[in-house]
């Protein structure tokens, strides 16, 4: 039987959501090729708001950028060599940014333009200063539109597709939900396209592998179908995030959605936000470095379940930067925690002993008051 905290999050999910990713893809953005559907974008934005108003955080994964430079261009046909994928994405993404600030304006809402690649999220230094400046945005109560940036990246454009980075955006904001938008209605258990008896799958297990078995292919402007939905709630699974699959074209979906109305399929991750996050922090083998602590220290770890702070500190060994996982041990070698450090080697070096509250005299500026946050730790 689940603890509390183990629980594993059902609709309800959705109904409490304070912050939620929501991915919307290149047929509806560009109603099935013919160019920007600005009438539907509009009535996006306009759910979006309404889910701002109520204090939901919305951070907005845009497909669009390259379906909307193929109409520009007058292409009928995705083409396949990179070089004119990245035409395409220049000329498609400015009009889709333009297109957003627009209506986000009728709300008196600012929108802010981010552009991804997946390289971005994998490389810990970037994956750091990507989750600060979104942070920044949401707490201006800013908009951010993500997209990936197509116009440079060759790989990505072959093989990547915005599902993913929409669950990777949602692992980096630590979201409730992600709320992918498609031309179907849900999940089904065979292509509705080909097989009128398929029958719409209403919830399920993120990582239920007969889910796969299940999936379609893509469309003519995507880069992936149904399968790719399932692999971005399996890596939003991995932050404790709820994925809901739905319909974009249905009237109100986002609000509808929140409201707890049963649309569309929920694929619901195995532990709760803050259990799935302490497994994925414990099943990272590679450590960089490794902190010795005083007996105090280890204490309020183990007992109260707190943040390292320097003070408690005696020790570094290993060179590791900010962001990278280190092991922390007693005074007698014996592994006590791991974590994600809040700082790197050279300055944890020069914080030893000392409280909070004097980081950024010694150091010049001040990352965080504690070394390890404890979201970022398990005790071992």
């Amino acid at each position: 039987m689940q603890s509390n905290d183990e629980r594993a999050p059902g609709r309800e999910a959705l109904t409490g959501a304070r912050r939620v990713v929501v991915k919307i893809g290149s047929a509806l953005l560009t109603d099935d090729g013919r160019g920007l559907d600005e009438p539907a974008i509009g009535g996006w934005v306009d759910q979006i708001a309404a889910l701002h108003a109520r204090g939901i955080e919305v951070v907005l994964v845009s497909s669009g950028a390259v379906a909307a430079g193929m109409a520009q261009l007058g292409w009928s046909v995705r083409p396949s060599a990179v070089h004119e994928l990245q035409a395409a994405a220049a000329v498609g993404q400015t009009g889709l940014a333009q297109c957003y600030q627009g209506h986000f304006a009728r709300h008196e809402l600012r929108s802010a333009q981010v552009l991804l690649t997946h390289d971005d999220l994998s490389n810990r230094k970037r994956y750091l200063n990507a989750r600060s400046a979104l942070r920044t945005l949401v707490d201006l109560r800013v908009i951010p539109v993500v997209n990936e940036n197509d116009t440079v990246v060759t790989d990505e454009i072959r093989f990547g597709d915005n599902d993913t980075l929409g669950a990777l955006v949602a692992n980096l904001l630590e979201a409730d939900a992600l709320v992918i938008l498609t031309d179907q209605e849900g999940l089904y258990d065979a292509d509705p396209r080909h097989n009128p008896q398929a029958a719409l799958i209403p919830e399920g297990r993120a990582d239920d592998p007969r889910l796969a078995a299940m999936a379609g292919g893509g469309g003519v402007l995507g880069r992936g179908g149904m399968t790719t939905k399932i692999r971005a709630a399996r890596l939003a699974a991995r932050s404790g995030a709820v994925t809901a699959i739905a319909g974009g074209r249905q009237a109100d979906v986002l609000t509808r959605l929140i409201d707890g109305e049963r649309l569309g399929t929920l694929l619901r991750p195995e532990h709760a936000p803050l259990a799935a996050r302490k497994r994925w922090l414990a099943g990272q083998l590679k450590v960089r470095g490794t902190l010795t602590l005083d007996a105090g220290a280890v204490s309020v770890l183990r007992d109260r379940g707190s943040s390292l702070l320097p003070v408690g500190v005696r020790a570094v060994e290993g060179h590791f930067v900010r962001g990278d996982m280190v092991v922390c041990v007693d005074e007698q070698g014996e592994r006590v925690a791991k974590g994600l450090v809040n700082y790197g080697s050279d300055a944890a070096a020069r914080l030893l002993g000392q409280p909070s509250h004097q980081i950024e005299a010694i150091l010049g500026y001040m990352e965080a008051p504690e070394l390890i946050h404890r979201d970022n730790l398990v005790v071992l």
